[in-house]
């Protein structure tokens, strides 16, 4: 897969948009194709998983697309978000989204982008997420404890596994199904990479007879 009009970066780096404008140029197919096609962790279901990272620029761009899309899936489909992390510094982003997702919050979700890309706020390392996490109204103890916890660090394992087996190496990517990828590398836009996703949901629930 190409990465050059991916995000890639150290936290807190800005990838400029003028690159992304040349994307048709630099790669014409919409999606990529994963060979081994990888299983689905909901038997049953057409697994969608969005690899992302909190400081990528892409995807905070994307990011409100994704959330009306997601919304209009069907039942046979279930929608994942992967935080990734492409070096240490990143790990504690995967373990922010986690914690979230335990603690029933992912309402919280678009404010982290808000805070890092509009706010400024330094949200790659424990103690400034744990500070903004008190500022949003949250048990400064109880996330503390949920963001340490194996439950997190288990699930931060899966991510990094996924984002392995999936060979993603750029932000956002959109996976459909265990073998399509595509994202705003591909397709030239957000919105573009949102319609393709889309398309290659209906392709693989027609496969499967849904």
């Amino acid at each position: 897969m190409k990465i050059s009009l991916f995000s890639r970066l150290l936290p807190g780096r800005v990838l400029g948009l003028a690159a992304l404008a040349m994307a048709p140029a630099a790669q014409a197919a919409p999606y990529d194709t994963l060979d081994p096609v990888q299983p689905s962790d909901t038997p049953g279901k057409v697994e969608v998983l969005e690899f992302f990272f909190y400081t990528c620029p892409h995807c905070d761009r994307i990011e409100p697309l994704v959330e009306k899309w997601r919304k209009t899936l069907p039942d046979d489909v279930v929608f994942k978000s992967v935080p990734v992390a492409f070096n240490a510094s990143m790990r504690d982003m995967q373990k922010l989204y986690y914690t979230l997702e335990a603690l029933d919050r992912l309402d919280l979700h678009p404010q982290v982008f808000k805070a890092i890309h509009e706010q400024g706020k330094d949200l790659t390392q424990a103690k400034g997420i744990i500070d903004w996490a008190v500022g949003q109204g949250l048990d400064r103890q109880v996330f503390t404890d949920t963001f340490n916890s194996f439950g997190v660090q288990t699930k931060v394992v899966r991510a990094d596994e996924l984002t392995k087996s999936y060979r993603i190496e750029g932000t956002p990517t959109l996976a459909i199904g265990g073998r399509y990828l595509t994202s705003p590398s591909n397709t030239g836009t957000y919105q573009g990479a949102i319609d393709e996703a889309d398309k290659l949901v209906k392709q693989v629930l027609a496969q499967h007879g849904g």
